[in-house]
């Protein structure tokens, strides 16, 4: 057997069994994981948009896409699934979702330490879209895809018009 080199300073995973031992969490690394979702009507060329109330977090006023943070241990399709559900009414299958766009922030509200968005096209659905987070949302609608507001926050917006024109699939914010 060869003679190994010493890993002096180095941790050691230490194995238990089959499974390795768990490793501390990054939290001071961690990107905040984030899905959005693209409810697009193809024969009508509409999609569902909302707009931020004077009291959201952050984009007041603006317009946006439905967007929210991931549970931890939740998988980003139920993200996307609930997140959709909680803020227009709208019903998506998990299965249905496709992979639109994805946007890498360097930073972002609540979110020091960047984020990922993972954007998702549904082009079926149950129900009609209805504000029902009135306190978040002053209101959500159908819009025309080609007359969607110039008041919408930049990063959504972007990955919008690239799915809207078959353009690149990532982009990165904020990065140097």
């Amino acid at each position: 057997m060869p003679d190994n080199p010493s890993d002096e300073g180095n941790p050691v995973t230490q194995q238990t069994g089959d499974q390795p031992k768990a490793l501390e969490p990054a939290l001071e690394s961690m990107t905040l994981l984030v899905a959005a979702v693209i409810v697009h009507d193809k024969a009508t060329n509409r999609v569902v948009l909302l707009q931020r109330s004077e009291n959201a977090k952050f984009a007041q006023g603006m317009w946006d896409l439905p967007v929210g943070k991931s549970e931890p241990g939740e998988p980003i399709t139920e993200t996307a699934v609930r997140e959709l559900y909680e803020e227009t009414g709208l019903t998506v299958k998990p299965e249905s979702l496709k992979v639109a766009h994805i946007i890498h922030g360097a930073w972002g509200v609540e979110a020091p330490n960047g984020f990922l968005t993972v954007v998702f096209a549904a082009h079926e659905w149950t129900g009609e879209p209805e504000n029902r987070e009135p306190r978040k949302h002053s209101q959500v609608c159908w819009v025309d895809a080609d007359a969607v507001p110039e008041n919408f926050v930049d990063t959504t917006s972007s990955a919008l018009h690239r799915y809207l024109a078959g353009g690149p699939e990532v982009s990165l914010d904020g990065w140097r």
